[in-house]
């Protein structure tokens, strides 16, 4: 059967389609792209760092000589090897639900996506494996079915081989596809190359998506769920080349980090901007900030109440201003808070012991604070914890916002104490730092309004300024979603001192 046997997938209506079910391959269809190494690298660097990366990066020659001069499954094994082999399957699953949907949503097809939406029940039959797309395709496209290669496991571990049937190709697909639908012939078939014929003869229609490299994505706001939190630290979609280079750039840029830390760890405040401009670190300073608390009147130090981008935000906050602002922080490791230019205060999370805490602060001076409590990488505000509208009148909103073209400065899963290495590797890392005006007293709690109030003013004041859409969800949403946890820090116990340790 020849590939132009079927239409093209313009040719295929999307009207009257509310009770059909639709079967769409992957790469290529519901996806622009057609190669899956950007996916399977992506996991491989989150998983098993740049190492494993590498080690993909170096296999993929031969991946692709088996794939397009053998057989696409030999291919396709080779790369799950790699990225999987001695993978804990619960750390591929977090990996699958909290990076990928960031990259595979960027890349929507819109023809496949207009028929897709228009149908009632919507299935994926893809040659990857199902633990890498299920996430996504549930839980953010809403598809009812997902089949895919299943990877052999043993002891909770990916063996890097795979389940039978094998990789689900040419034959595999059609007969995934009867096993899950039976004797029910489904309305509609889109796929991309010939080795989907035999799934898309199964079905009353078939439609081809031609290779277009031209066509633009869905855009987000199409989507039928959008993506607030999203982990991993890799900023672009890891290609052949853009994983060639950052490897490149790993060692350099870890020089180039520690080198900026230290300017910002050894430096005065007030030549710090200079100095980090010099490295290649850009800090914009917009609005007007106050002067600083003149502890000789008795005059109670000014709250600055930031957005959450990154742990960094109060030492950029410190650095616009050209002076030392303490900050008070929910979680982070030792490592930070060592290399901090800033004082930092931990809030144990205990309502009175750090609304007293606060209170201290601000008798000494101004005092920096992130009510979010968790950082957001997309443009939306988290909800606004109000405990700090009770404890002061004096409220400036500060709106932050950070460039990064390689590596996020922020992780849910991984070590919070790399956070700000990886946010100074990047090769031109930008932060824009924004002083709205101070809160007027009739805002304020001493006017009567309550707390919640005026956190949610502050919340709405800082998103407009960034044109971001504000959101109820907390610190707890973001870990549940990200690491399958609450955020929650555990403390080691304290052993008694009549405790003995010995060997």
């Amino acid at each position: 059967m020849a590939i132009t046997t079927f239409p093209t997938i313009d040719k295929c209506s999307s009207n009257g389609r509310e009770n059909h079910t639709v079967v769409a391959d992957m790469d290529g269809t519901l996806l622009r792209g057609r190669i899956s190494f950007p996916y399977f690298a992506l996991i491989a660097f989150e998983v098993g760092g740049i190492l494993r990366l590498l080690f993909l990066l170096l296999v993929s020659p031969l991946a692709g000589l088996l794939y397009y001069f053998v057989s696409e499954s030999a291919g396709i094994q080779v790369q799950i090897f790699a990225t999987f082999a001695g993978v804990r399957v619960s750390e591929i699953e977090l990996v699958a639900r909290a990076v990928l949907p960031e990259f595979y949503s960027s890349d929507i097809h819109p023809e496949s996506w207009r028929v897709l939406s228009a149908c009632e029940k919507r299935c994926i039959l893809t040659a990857n494996p199902r633990i890498m797309v299920e996430a996504f395709c549930k839980d953010f496209l809403g598809f009812d079915t997902v089949l895919g290669t299943e990877i052999a496991t043993y002891k909770g571990k990916a063996t890097g081989f795979v389940s039978p049937p094998g990789v689900l190709v040419a034959e595999k697909k059609a007969d995934a596809l009867k096993k899950a639908f039976g004797d029910i012939q489904p309305e509609i078939g889109l796929g991309d190359r010939h080795t989907d014929i035999p799934f898309m003869a199964l079905c009353k229609e078939g439609y081809m998506v031609p290779p277009n490299p031209k066509v633009e994505a869905v855009t987000r706001d199409k989507l039928p769920k959008p993506i607030v939190f999203h982990d991993g630290r890799l900023v672009q979609k890891p290609t052949p080349l853009m994983s060639l280079l950052t490897i490149l750039w790993l060692p350099i840029g870890f020089f180039l980090a520690c080198l900026r830390i230290a300017t910002g760890y050894l430096l005065p405040m007030p030549v710090i901007y200079y100095a980090l401009w010099a490295l290649g670190v850009r800090v914009t300073v917009k609005g007007t900030p106050p002067p600083p608390a003149k502890k000789s009147t008795g005059q109670s130090g000014v709250l600055f109440i930031c957005s959450h981008r990154t742990l960094l935000d109060p030492i950029f906050l410190s650095i616009a201003l050209g002076r030392s602002i303490p900050a008070v922080t929910y979680s982070v490791s030792r490592l930070t808070e060592f290399m901090s230019p800033i004082k930092t205060v931990r809030l144990n999370r205990d309502r009175a012991k750090d609304a007293a805490m606060i209170k201290k602060l601000l008798e000494e001076g101004d005092l920096a604070i992130c009510p979010e409590g968790t950082t957001c990488r997309e443009p939306f505000l988290l909800r606004f914890s109000a405990l700090f509208a009770e404890l002061t009148n004096e409220l400036v909103p500060v709106a932050m916002v950070n460039k990064m073209s390689m590596f996020h400065g922020t992780t849910a899963r991984g070590w919070k104490g790399m956070d700000p290495f990886y946010f100074f590797m990047n090769p031109r890392p930008e932060y824009e730092v924004t002083f709205l005006n101070k809160l007027p007293a009739e805002l304020t709690c001493g006017a009567g309004k309550s707390s919640h109030e005026v956190a949610n003013y502050i919340q709405r004041a800082i998103a407009a300024s960034l044109s971001y859409d504000i959101t109820s969800f907390t610190r707890k949403d973001k870990y549940r979603a990200l690491a399958g946890n609450d955020g929650s820090v555990v403390e080691k116990p304290v052993l008694q001192p009549n405790k003995v340790m010995g060997c």
